[in-house]
């Protein structure tokens, strides 16, 4: 099983080639008083964290190891929240790790 940084690295690279698509992952990370949710959009090879702030640093991933990741959906893209649409999902973000289901 791929480390999370690996993961969202591969995701990031296929998302360079989609700029029609957007990635959404949701999970858990832990926190300091339990789990919380969290919420990451991948776009045109970035994460950017909706729910945590993230470092500065493009190069580090933009969530923990400690991160599960329960969900991913594909969204056409640029994303229009008044007019958000799935294009599938929700699934496992192993899944989208071929890129012929960003299609």
């Amino acid at each position: 099983m791929s480390t999370i940084a690996a993961l969202l690295a591969q995701l990031e690279a296929i998302s360079r080639s989609r700029p029609d698509r957007v990635l959404r992952l949701t999970g858990h990370l832990p926190g300091d008083h339990g789990e919380e949710l969290f919420e990451l959009l991948i776009f045109r090879g970035f994460s950017s964290s909706v729910s945590h702030p993230t470092a500065f640093d493009p190069d580090q991933p933009a969530l923990s190891e400690a991160a599960r990741i329960e969900a991913a959906q594909l969204l056409a893209g640029p994303l229009n929240p008044a007019a958000e649409q799935v294009l599938a999902g929700p699934m496992a973000a192993e899944e989208l790790l071929d890129p012929l289901r960003w299609a």
